[in-house]
């Protein structure tokens, strides 16, 4: 007797995100990606084998139950998944569109070993947009709230120093969870990376300002205009009332190359020139007050999702040419593939194995020129990727009237300063436990890239629901 042969289960092909063609949103600062329809979305979402043990769950920095939202999608139940994601995550639209899914939850998916993984990022986005809009439809006054205004008596009250991604995942698990939760965002806007940043074409700001709104219907109070460290200090909050305090300011310092003619007119860091456009709206000018950087031949110096969101900003600001130097290959860049193909796609440039030297400037200290030295991979360096090596008397000249330096940041000593009670590691971190957040000082808690360095939206909210979590134990909440 021959036993019957198990069929295996057809995979079907990825389904891909609409978008704007290339040339068309090279030239505006619309969303790029257009986002899944409800047939897109369910066709994605039955592409999830629905594991035994779903390994995607593991690559999750805020542990959603990945399985569980899209079994949701999978039966049309809308309102299911998106309870299950809010347990979680208190910014599913923005994690959606910016968390690098590739390497975190779907480079987990059982289905990258056989062909794609399963869209889990584009998903999760879907939710949060299809939700709020079907909120807004339902009752305009209440759309952006997102989740249910939580009322309650408990005496715990929470200080966020830090209205990024950091801040406003704490505050929101807090506040779910019936804390009094204030915000401090030193800016004018809260949002942190996300609103000074990252640019619209990536994140819209109005899908930001959704999610913080629909925190202030839990009963998180912000306050703008608070610079830790300056407008107030650490124990003046807990002289408020305040029983914890968690730290989540980031680490928006800029770094720089501290090569000749970095102090040139018309050479930026990535900080100062993204939050021209992004948080001064110098896009819009002038509309807004303020006005846009200057653009010709631009020259941006990083390989990360940063470096990316100048080059294309300065695209789209009319730049005549814009270029990436990297001093290593394209295969070792850290930005997200998708970011590194849509810029290519709109016309930037890269050109890799090379880093600056100089910056050349004219008699009226404008840039004119950046000296890059050609380079080739040597051994592997401590992060285990090849060190650049350069080559010797291989040096290039490229005309420039801008440039963009996003090498990375640091922390802004501000806060730091004011605190010198509060350890610091050897490269001018805070010192926080790692799985609580907790600090050396009594109930002061950070999380983020104002401990970990500079990093993703996702492992900064990550630090703040654990931090969150260790809160409400130490309270007994």
């Amino acid at each position: 007797m021959t036993r019957p042969q198990k069929t295996k289960k057809k995979i079907l092909p990825r389904v891909a995100m609409p978008e704007q063609p290339a040339l068309e949103r090279a030239c505006n600062f619309e969303e790029v990606t257009l986002g899944y329809t409800a047939e897109l979305a369910r066709q994605e979402a039955m592409r999830c084998l629905q594991c035994k043990r779903p390994l995607c769950r593991d690559g999750c920095p805020v542990e959603i139950d990945i399985k569980a939202f899209i079994g949701c999608l999978q039966e049309d139940d809308l309102d299911g998944a998106h309870a299950v994601i809010r347990d979680y995550n208190s910014l599913p639209a923005v994690c959606g569109r910016v968390c690098p899914q590739e390497s975190q939850c779907e480079g987990k998916c059982v289905l990258s070993a056989k062909g794609e993984p399963v869209a889990i990022g584009r998903l999760e986005r879907y939710v949060a947009d299809a939700f709020a809009a079907r909120q807004e439809a339902d009752d305009p006054c209440t759309a952006l709230t997102g989740a249910p205004v939580c009322a309650s008596d408990k005496p715990l009250r929470v200080a966020c120093v830090g209205g990024g991604p950091a801040g406003l995942s704490c505050a929101g698990h807090l506040a779910a969870q019936g804390a009094r939760v204030t915000v401090f965002e030193a800016l004018h806007e809260v949002g942190g990376v996300l609103v000074y940043g990252i640019p619209g074409f990536r994140l819209p700001k109005d899908v930001v300002r959704r999610e913080v709104e629909a925190m202030r219907g839990l009963g998180v109070v912000f306050r703008t205009n608070w610079v830790g460290g300056c407008t107030f200090e650490l124990s003046e909050l807990f002289d408020q009332g305040f029983d914890a305090v968690f730290i989540g300011v980031g680490a928006g310092l800029p770094r720089f190359l501290n090569v000749p003619g970095e102090n040139l007119l018309g050479v930026f860091s990535a900080n100062e020139y993204l939050t021209r456009v992004n948080l001064g709206r110098a896009n819009a000018f002038p509309a807004y007050d303020t006005p846009p950087p200057p653009t010709g031949r631009v020259v941006v110096v990083g390989g990360g999702n940063v470096a990316m969101d100048a080059a294309r900003t300065a695209l789209r600001l009319g730049a005549e040419k814009v270029t990436i130097l990297y001093r290593r290959t394209e295969a070792e860049m850290p930005a997200r593939v998708e970011e590194v193909h849509h810029a290519k796609a709109e016309g930037v440039e890269i050109h890799c194995l090379c880093s600056p030297v100089s910056f050349n400037g004219d008699q009226g200290q404008h840039l004119v020129s950046v000296s890059a030295q050609l380079m080739e991979l040597g051994e592997p360096d401590e992060s285990g990727r090849c060190r650049p090596v350069c080559l010797e008397g291989q040096v290039t000249e490229i005309p420039a009237d801008t440039a963009i330096i996003a090498v990375g940041t640091q922390p802004n000593p501000v806060l730091l300063r004011a605190t010198p009670d509060l350890p610091l590691n050897r490269w001018g971190y805070i010192e926080a436990d790692p799985e609580t957040g907790e600090t050396a000082l009594p109930n002061v808690f950070a999380g983020g890239d104002i401990v970990t360095g500079a990093a993703t939206v996702i492992s900064a909210m990550g630090a703040g629901r654990r931090a969150a979590k260790a809160i409400l134990e130490r309270f007994g909440s």
